[in-house]
């Protein structure tokens, strides 16, 4: 039987047939397998095949993204509170520090309790913690609070990607990537607005909201995703005890072709997020208006929204090298094209060039980590990625910002080139996933 595993066709083994020649029911939970003959990749084919569990966790996690307010108003309910600038920057530095580390816990809680538990425990922490801000009287205490909510608050990030793929037959891993980074992209879009609308009441409605999201995810999760997932007996050899020396993230670090994909993706991150760090000097240092930044801003809002689940249908069957080579190298020309000129025009075209590189490689990088690695490390290979993406954000307006100071325009020709070194890691560091003989079929979920 053949079945595409991410972006890459491998042979499997046929699922045996029931001896009495019916067709075995669906358990509950568990994603249809792949179609035998006709295909159609659309999303709404892919939506129409997606267990309930699945689609009950992207709808936690929209909701839950819907409420994300604290990194978006930490700064100004600080100041309110009468800390100083500086002290608001250093705690929006701590959430982010929160963040990475956050991302690393849950891959590793993923593996070990499941990614249900982990998603409970991340949701109803981070509304307690959410909740205390309000309440706690000093710095100290409120940085610490932060940096729990930011770590907590991730737990989930990899649990459910491992979710999502266990309950997804592998044809279908990279379009529901895409509609799980469009359910995130929209509560991110919304989020500001809904935020000050709860903040026009007071912080008290902006901090209980959050939390109450929260809640609403983990009820969500405790009653619709699934206690454990049952697997063929052809895939416990993926269970095997770990090499001797190696486990937890150092047998994720021991996979030198996957660091070499870490590598890419930190490099990628680094320089993606100057258009919110380095291009808004630079527009201004030119004398642009801010009208052409805020433009090019809502350019790629717009056309990541609207056009990645169509692109994602097409480039889901390509080779996997090639995506990447899209995906990553078209963020170096993207940055490259700044460099010409501060014309608007090349702000523009230099942003839709980059914005390309999002939404062709987007899903597939993003989802790659799930396909790279043996079943019982899924987890941390995921929130690897996940940290180091975050790290990646954490760093790069620093690093952008410093590079601009020092020798102005000519950081788009550092960029492109840092990008351009991502884009060799991230060929050489991904490979063909695992094939079919490993895990031929979408695993069932239980509830009990």
């Amino acid at each position: 039987m053949t079945a595409v595993v991410g972006n890459e066709e491998t042979t499997g083994p046929e699922r045996p047939a029931d001896p009495t020649g019916a067709e075995r029911p669906a358990q509950p939970g568990a994603a249809p397998p792949a179609p035998p003959e006709k295909d159609d990749d659309g999303v709404i084919v892919t939506l129409r095949e997606t267990s309930r569990a699945a689609k009950a966790l992207l709808l936690g996690v929209f909701v839950n993204k819907l409420a994300a307010f604290i990194q978006i108003y930490l700064v100004l309910f600080l100041t309110n509170r009468g800390f100083s600038p500086t002290q608001a920057g250093l705690a929006l530095g701590v959430y982010g520090a929160g963040a990475v580390a956050g991302s690393l816990i849950g891959g590793s809680l993923s593996d070990r309790i499941g990614p249900r538990a982990a998603t409970l425990v991340s949701m109803t922490g981070s509304a307690a913690l959410i909740v205390s801000i309000l309440y706690l009287p000093t710095y100290p205490l409120l940085l610490g609070a932060i940096f729990l909510v930011s770590t907590v608050g991730q737990f989930y990030r990899p649990a459910a990607q491992v979710l999502l793929t266990e309950l997804t037959p592998k044809h279908r891993l990279v379009m529901i990537t895409a509609v799980y980074r469009l359910g995130l992209n929209l509560g991110m879009t919304a989020a500001p607005l809904i935020g000050a609308a709860l903040l026009s009441v007071s912080y008290n409605a902006l901090f209980w909201g959050e939390a109450a999201a929260a809640l609403t995810f983990a009820v969500i999760a405790s009653l619709a995703l699934p206690r454990r997932v049952s697997r063929p007996a052809a895939e416990q050899k993926a269970a095997e005890p770990e090499p001797a020396g190696r486990s937890g993230y150092r047998a994720v670090l021991a996979d030198r072709r996957y660091s070499l994909y870490l590598v890419a993706v930190l490099l990628t991150s680094i320089v993606y997020c100057q258009y919110t760090a380095t291009l808004p000097l630079d527009v201004a240092a030119a004398g642009v208006s801010l009208w052409w930044y805020g433009a090019a801003v809502s350019l790629n809002g717009f056309i990541v929204i609207t056009c990645e689940l169509a692109m994602t249908k097409v480039v889901q069957r390509w080779p996997i090298r090639l995506t990447a080579l899209l995906g990553l190298g078209l963020v170096s020309v993207g940055y490259a094209i700044y460099a010409i000129s501060p014309l608007p025009v090349w702000f523009m075209v230099g942003t839709l060039v980059w914005t390309l590189s999002e939404i062709i490689g987007g899903p597939t990088v993003f989802a790659y980590p799930a396909m790279a690695g043996p079943e019982r490390l899924r987890g941390r290979y995921i929130g690897a990625m996940q940290s180091v993406f975050g790290l990646g954000t954490a760093l790069g307006p620093v690093l952008g910002t410093l590079v601009w100071f020092q020798v102005g325009r000519s950081v788009w020709l550092w960029a492109a080139l840092v990008a351009a070194v991502a884009t060799v890691a991230g060929l050489l560091g991904m490979r063909t996933p695992a094939t079919g003989a490993e895990e031929p079929q979408p695993a069932a979920a239980s509830a009990g």
